[in-house]
């Protein structure tokens, strides 16, 4: 009874194992199949996107190549600066510079009021006349459509100035209204000298203020450091002659210089205001 009873416990054991087996191939298959599904609307959407998305880098990719500008000049120029023609013309470089920042040793720039100190400040182009910027500019450049125009007969476009010529012709209003140079120009009566005081006054403070906001925009983040002077007792010094990064400014300036609008124009040279157009009060 033993034997027999053992027997058949071996074969519901094997049974039983062969049924286990049984069912864990069959959960086997399934899972295969399972896995091997077709795919679904999801799994075909993820792949269209991510597909989608590598073709997008590549064309940014492809036109950021084709755009680029070939060097970081142009590139910072067009970020730091406001657009112009002068930019697209001239064509912006940067290159390092040494400061002349000497107290006592002057150079012609800060002499006293004379005729040499002015030819220096004149070949600066702080009197330069204005200069064309065509209509497909205009916006880019900052100017509304409703400015004033040069005729069309003339060429057409925007007269306007090179806004640095303009800081240099403030800076250079400030040094004649130094209270050691006011006088000799104030005599002479040219240039902003011809009006009266009152102007005077007003167009000095205008420069002033200016100039102020200009360098205000463009703090200079440099920094000044100190040296030593004196060997036989020495003491600390601000150092003023230090090095900086410039636009290429003689290209700006003969540009301004070569493109400047007739010094004489006929009396119809500008077209008068169209209908709609602003017209101030007064000076803004």
């Amino acid at each position: 009874m033993r034997c027999i009873l053992g027997k058949d416990s071996h074969a519901e054991d094997a049974t039983h194992e062969t049924g286990e087996r049984l069912l864990a191939d069959e959960e086997g298959t399934l899972w295969s199949r399972k896995k091997t599904a077709a795919p679904t609307c999801t799994s075909v959407a993820t792949g269209l996107f991510q597909a989608s998305a590598l073709v997008l880098v590549f064309l940014i990719g492809t036109l950021f190549g084709l755009h680029w500008p070939g060097d970081l000049n142009s590139l910072c120029s067009r970020h730091v600066s406001q657009y112009s023609t002068v930019m697209k013309e001239v064509g912006l470089q940067y290159s390092l510079r040494q400061f002349n920042g000497s107290l006592l040793k002057e150079n012609v720039f800060r002499q006293d009021a004379g005729a040499d100190v002015d030819a220096a400040w004149e070949s600066l182009g702080v009197n330069y006349r204005s200069v064309r910027i065509p209509p497909e500019d205009a916006e880019q450049s900052g100017l509304a459509a409703d400015q004033v125009k040069i005729n069309a007969k003339y060429g057409g476009g925007f007269p306007a100035n090179v806004e640095g010529l303009h800081h240099l012709h403030c800076l250079n209003l400030l040094r004649q209204s130094l209270y050691y140079n006011y006088d000799y120009y104030h005599a002479k009566g040219e240039g902003p000298f011809m009006n009266n005081d009152y102007i005077i006054r007003r167009h000095v403070s205008h420069c002033l203020d200016i100039i102020r906001q200009e360098l205000m925009c463009t703090v200079d983040t440099g920094v000044l450091g100190q040296v030593w002077i004196y060997p036989e007792n020495p003491e600390p010094y601000v150092d003023f002659n230090t090095q900086h990064r410039c636009k290429n400014f003689d290209d700006v300036r003969r540009w301004a210089e070569e493109n400047q609008l007739p010094q004489d124009p006929p009396a119809d040279f500008l077209e008068p205001p169209s209908e709609g157009d602003r017209i101030y009060s007064q000076m803004p």
